[in-house]
């Protein structure tokens, strides 16, 4: 059976581990978000989601960044909610709450992308004694952002085609083509080699004569 344990806070803040550095940022009331036409009810219940209702599931998801958070906030299911979201008149509501879903994972995404830059905090632990602490730095995290933002370089995979592939190809031909000797250079090149062993093979052919001619004098 499991036991529910009492919750014990952290002894220090850098103990956490979420990736949500901060706590979510509210929205503005003013905040074009906000300006969108809600969707009308002709025949408003006790449990309707008013138009009040709308504008506060929308600012808690521009925050957030997630459905499910946004629709405890305001105490309605997400069945509800995406039933709304599908009805007559709902346009400018499912506007918003794209643009709000698209607000809400950018600031996860620079609070995952600061800590990778700045790295955390960590608690330096030895024989259950804490010596001190340490910034550590998320290496996969890094190289996530690497290959979702520049995936023209940091790309898993380089296939023919691909604007990488093709970029390295014409940079690897420029440069063996500027590497490469022209046909003067080349042709030069061969009547060094060939005067060179025309040279050794006559200092050759005179040293042999010479060998010759002294043993016809003795």
């Amino acid at each position: 059976m499991t036991k529910n344990l009492p919750h014990r806070p952290r002894a220090t803040p850098s103990q956490a581990t979420s990736y949500v550095t901060a706590p979510p940022s509210p929205v503005e009331p003013c905040d074009p978000l906000l300006d969108f036409a809600p969707v009308p009810h002709t025949a408003p219940r006790r449990n309707s989601i008013t138009p009040d209702r709308q504008r506060r599931f929308i600012a808690h998801l521009a925050a957030t960044g997630i459905v499910k958070q946004a629709a405890l906030h305001i105490g309605a299911s997400l069945e509800a909610l995406y039933k709304l979201r599908q009805r007559p008149g709902a346009e400018e509501f499912r506007a918003a709450w794209d643009m709000a879903v698209d607000r809400g994972v950018s600031r996860l995404e620079d609070c995952a992308l600061a800590r990778a830059i700045e790295g955390e905090e960590r608690m330096v632990v030895s024989s259950g004694k804490v010596l001190g602490t340490e910034r550590r730095h998320n290496e996969a995290l890094v190289m996530f952002f690497l290959r979702s933002r520049r995936a023209d370089r940091y790309g898993k995979q380089v296939l023919p085609g691909s604007p990488l592939y093709e970029t390295i190809k014409a940079q690897v031909l420029a440069e063996y083509h500027a590497s490469r000797p022209s046909k003067a250079e080349t042709l030069a090149r061969l009547n060094a080699k060939l005067d060179k062993m025309r040279e050794r093979r006559a200092a050759a052919e005179a040293m042999l004569a010479g060998d010759k001619g002294e043993g016809s004098a003795a």
